[in-house]
């Protein structure tokens, strides 16, 4: 008598369904990781150039040399690109920012130390950011305003204002001084500057200055003043 497990004939399996979208081949997954990079840079770049308004997916893909078709196919419309900008490149330079001074302790000098030498940082990292942040949140009507106020403003500048009240009333800091203002001071002291860079190297000859030599010179100004004494 014959087993008839052995003679049974196996199903061939089906194939697995084909998903939406581009098939997907061998190194496929970091090719596409590395074209949605490049396609967010170029969406900064045009950003920075024109603004967020005033600037099409059709700028984009030229930038990026791609058509405004893959465009769509990685991001939907221009809203969702603008969103995946704020949440892939703009928010992540400010974490990696408030990480380290989240670490600091009660020592108030280096907390401003660690602010100004973290925006030099992430300037030189991400030359884009200062232009950036003065056309879309300086400006009124900028696109990432709202982003401030809801999403990076609870997580840096109040904290940040917040650990200064805190040494204000550890007797630590000048009691004529505003934390909230010394916050604004601070941004005033660097992120500024870096925005203003090409006008003011231009205007005192000052291409010898790099970030390094404003990072220092600005915790030269904060630690010491500009009194000789």
């Amino acid at each position: 008598m014959h087993d008839s497990g052995e003679n049974l004939k196996q199903p061939t399996p089906k194939p697995p369904k084909r998903l939406p979208g581009r098939p997907v081949s061998s190194g496929a997954g970091a090719h596409a990781t590395d074209l949605r990079g490049r396609l967010l840079d170029a969406a900064i770049t045009c950003f920075v150039r024109k603004g967020i308004d005033g600037t099409s997916l059709r700028d984009i893909a030229t930038e990026a040399n791609v058509t405004p078709a893959l465009l769509h196919y990685y991001f939907g419309d221009k809203m969702q690109l603008q969103q995946a900008v704020i949440d892939e490149r703009v928010m992540p330079v400010f974490a990696a920012l408030r990480e380290p001074l989240m670490r600091i302790g009660d020592d108030t000098a280096a907390l401003v130390a660690g602010f100004v030498t973290g925006i030099g940082r992430i300037v030189a990292e991400h030359p884009w950011l200062p232009p950036l942040w003065v056309r879309e949140v300086l400006c009124e009507g900028g696109a990432l305003r709202d982003v401030l106020f809801n999403q990076i403003g609870p997580q840096l500048p109040q904290m940040m204002a917040s650990r200064f009240a805190e040494a204000q009333r550890r007797g630590e800091i000048n009691q004529d001084l505003d934390p909230r203002l010394l916050m604004v001071s601070l941004i005033g002291l660097t992120l500024f500057p870096a925005a203003g860079a090409p006008i003011w190297r231009r205007l005192f000859a000052a291409d010898d200055l790099d970030a390094n030599a404003l990072r220092d010179h600005t915790i030269a100004l904060l630690d010491r003043g500009i009194g000789v004494g």
